[in-house]
């Protein structure tokens, strides 16, 4: 490395789930307003080479990059919270760690030496921390090590950043131990013991937190971080209230701010940097709290039983709220619930419906019907990879009088293919990481919506998909007034149709919600929000 980089490690103790990577993300938003150039990472402990193949009720949805990798859902916390760009360097996991280590063994890099976990595996970890920070060239690397602390399959992580601490010295590298520290209404009362066992666990392994985010429900007093900085080892300013948001998780950094985390971390590491300006962070909290209109959207799926199978379009909705200084309130809606009970039940009332993605028959009737109730019924409608491909069943069906027109994914003899699998995908085996990936540019027609609110012609868009848009039936939709408005720029692919005479109608073979921040919009999500205001305009007292 040719600068003196500095290294920030966050690990988790207690239980899942504390927000490790919200907390990671928080802290870049705030190095990165203080002028420094920060670069995110995520190592997961499982053995999956990546979460590609993994159901979203195991592991919450599948986040794509714009270099085609498979990646971890908090990795779109790094980007929505950041500048930084992404890349399959930054995220790792034990799979892809074990399947480079033996691959090295095989051809015999290690020179007949018995292959261990200490230094091989470990040092392949290391190398990856290396090679984030000579590809993104940041001053500051921050990297979320996935698990609990204790779990057995993270410790060749904890091991490898307790070596790489070592390696670069104590004044260029920084340990945050995020813990949760409940409270007992039985009691009354928030207790430490949790987290004072969980920075013991880590200690025993060599690794001392250099700053304490407790994660909480009610105010952490001054005895209780007396407390915890004592028997934690950990300076009392450096134990950090991480109290549950009252409106957003876009609070988290003023709220990082306000306990001075990131001047810490800059005094820690000698970083003479300007205080970070978050003028703009606190506009957007702003329009979150005290928005001018109100709509609600309802996201129709088959993952809605968890939260994080969705993450990224629901975030999404939000950023477009944001643009229009609207409040969102999301109805999830399961698709099997519309079949059973028909839509009317559960869409009447709302101020517009999206379908996500996703992959299998269950439910597609249902995500069906939706479609088609709000195309007959001018219900604005965004549609996202699958939520596409709905539009196309249902407008074949039920417009062009094409009986039995399916998804050969959901019905491979059926009589009408109107979405078929893609050319190059039809000699693939393997399941993980062989879908059409990653960034690929759209051409869009020119007096389409979706230029207009693109405000260009040719736009790169993320994907995740096997099947595409029959072209055997193009003529015909167009001729009955559906609209390529988007298409692969040698126009074999249709990416983007949308419909005629209605307020908002469009659908996407890709993934936009990937693509949108809070203080940067994406263009779809933004008009889509801003057509439900525009038809269901409930305003609210100032």
């Amino acid at each position: 490395m040719d600068k003196e980089v500095k290294f920030i490690f966050v690990t988790g103790g207690v239980i899942s789930s504390l927000g490790k990577g919200l907390t990671a993300a928080a802290l870049g938003t705030l190095l990165e307003n203080r002028g420094l150039n920060i670069a995110l990472q995520k190592f997961d402990p499982y053995l999956n080479v990546d979460p590609g193949t993994m159901s979203p009720f195991q592991h919450g949805e599948v986040y794509v990059l714009n270099d085609g990798a498979e990646t971890d859902l908090d990795l779109g916390h790094y980007e929505r919270f950041t500048k930084t760009k992404l890349t399959r360097f930054n995220n790792l996991t034990s799979g892809q760690v074990y399947q480079a280590v033996l691959d090295k063994e095989r051809r015999g890099d290690y020179l007949g030496k018995t292959v261990q976990v200490i230094p091989h595996v470990t040092d392949e970890i290391k190398d990856r921390i290396r090679a984030l920070a000579e590809e993104s060239q940041a001053d500051v690397i921050i990297t979320e090590i996935g698990g609990t602390t204790g779990d057995i399959e993270g410790l060749p992580f904890l091991e490898a950043i307790r070596e790489f601490a070592l390696e670069v010295g104590p004044r260029n590298a920084a340990f945050v131990h995020v813990t949760y520290v409940p409270y007992i209404n039985a009691a009354g009362e928030l207790k430490t013991k949790p987290t004072q066992q969980s920075v013991a666990k880590l200690r025993e392994i060599g690794v001392a937190p250099n700053i304490l985010v407790c994660r909480c429900e009610k105010p952490i007093n001054k005895e209780l971080r007396q407390k915890m900085s004592l028997f934690c080892n950990v300076p009392f300013e450096a134990v950090i209230e991480e109290k549950d948001v009252d409106h957003s998780i876009y609070e988290a950094p003023l709220m990082l701010q306000r306990e001075r985390m990131d001047d810490l971390v800059c005094e820690h590491f000698n970083l003479q940097v300007p205080q970070a300006n978050m003028g703009h962070w606190q506009e957007v909290i702003r329009k979150l709290i005290a928005p001018q209109h109100q709509v609600r959207i309802g996201v129709v799926g088959k993952y809605i039983g968890l939260n994080d199978a969705y993450k990224s379009v629901y975030e999404s909705v939000i950023h477009g709220g944001i643009a229009n200084d609207c409040g969102v309130e999301i109805d999830k809606v399961d698709a099997e619930d519309i079949e059973r009970d028909g839509p009317e039940k559960h869409l009447n009332g709302l101020s517009g419906i999206l379908v996500p993605g996703g992959f299998g028959e269950r439910g597609i009737e249902g995500k069906i019907d939706a479609v088609r109730f709000a195309r007959e019924r001018a219900v604005p409608y965004l549609g996202l990879c699958l939520g596409m491909q709905v539009v196309t069943i249902e407008f074949a069906r039920n417009v062009l009088g094409l009986e039995g027109a399916h998804s050969i994914e959901f019905e491979p003899e059926c009589k009408h293919p109107v979405i078929a699998l893609m050319d190059e995908q039809c000699d693939v085996t393997l399941k993980g990481g062989t879908m059409r990936l990653g960034a690929q540019a759209c051409q869009l027609a020119v007096e389409s919506m979706a230029a207009k609110l693109y405000g260009a012609f040719t736009v790169s868009e993320r994907h995740r998909h096997r099947f595409e848009f029959n072209n055997n039936y193009r003529d015909q939709f167009q001729a009955a007034g559906l609209i390529i408005a988007g298409t692969t720029t040698d126009s074999k692919l249709v990416e983007i149709v949308e419909l005629k005479d209605h307020p908002f109608f469009i659908a996407c073979q890709f993934h936009p919600e990937f693509q949108s921040k809070p203080n940067e919009c994406h263009p779809l999500f933004r008009g889509f929000i801003g057509a439900c205001c525009h038809k269901f305009l409930h305003k609210r007292p100032l």
